[in-house]
């Protein structure tokens, strides 16, 4: 039997121990760990490397937003939480589902057949690389988006940051591009030069520059000047 590692994040002892006796009667999801505020928590999911997260949305100090925007990966969620004002904001962050405490048998019972069908799909993806489906957690400001690693088609370095640009929308990652650059498939993402990651996808364009550089122009409108080097390894990469 394939078994999952989770983890749970709720303030209330008594929450989290809601959730552990609900998953008794799944024994392939394994609590590896609980914690009660998101500092503890950023550091157990950091060490127990978690499939699933069932995570309190209002937290002293420190929300369950604020915690995924500090994880450089965000494991499948389900929030928890019993303010009912939450379930609009949750799901539009594309959350796998969205609970409400008190627990329900019935409703925790397809939760986690939602949680076992996307954990499935996502055992089949390389784990070298994140997977083009996987979707980062970005809290930009006010702003909080659940963005597919497909829809970013451009990446830009802002020092220690990065801004990520995708479905006509822009946000800042608290991420440096040499780190994103690492977790990104290869065979779609390309570092143009020393500030800039393009995902090939979108790519309308391509000129030759002086200098032997490329020009090339997403389907969004951006122009990327590629470097001397970067375009030699983009056109034997691609047989050009």
């Amino acid at each position: 039997m394939k078994t999952y590692k989770a983890v749970i994040i709720d303030d209330e002892r008594l929450a989290r121990e809601e959730v552990k006796r609900a998953l008794k009667k799944y024994p392939e999801f394994i609590v590896v760990g609980e914690a009660n505020n998101v500092d503890a928590a950023i550091k157990l999911v950091a060490d127990e490397d978690p499939d699933l997260l069932f995570l309190d949305i209002h937290m002293p100090e420190k929300s369950g937003f604020d915690l995924l925007e500090e994880l450089t990966t965000v494991p499948e969620v389900v929030f928890t939480t019993a303010y009912d004002q939450y379930a609009v904001k949750a799901f539009e962050l594309n959350a796998l589902d969205y609970l409400v405490k008190p627990l329900r048998e019935e409703r925790f019972a397809k939760t986690i057949e939602k949680v076992k069908q996307e954990l499935a799909e996502k055992a089949k993806v390389s784990q070298d690389v994140l997977p083009m489906h996987k979707k980062i957690f970005i809290k930009d400001g006010e702003k909080c988006y659940f963005i597919p690693i497909s829809d970013i088609y451009y990446i830009e370095s802002m020092d220690n940051y990065a801004r990520l640009y995708f479905g006509g929308k822009k946000a800042m990652i608290k991420r440096s591009l040499n780190l994103l650059e690492k977790k990104l498939d290869t065979t779609v993402f390309f570092r143009a030069n020393r500030s800039q990651i393009i995902n090939t996808h979108f790519i309308k364009e391509i000129h030759p520059h002086f200098n032997n550089k490329l020009h090339i122009i997403l389907i969004s409108g951006e122009k990327i000047e590629v470097s001397s080097r970067q375009s030699v390894k983009f056109k034997n990469w691609n047989s050009l």
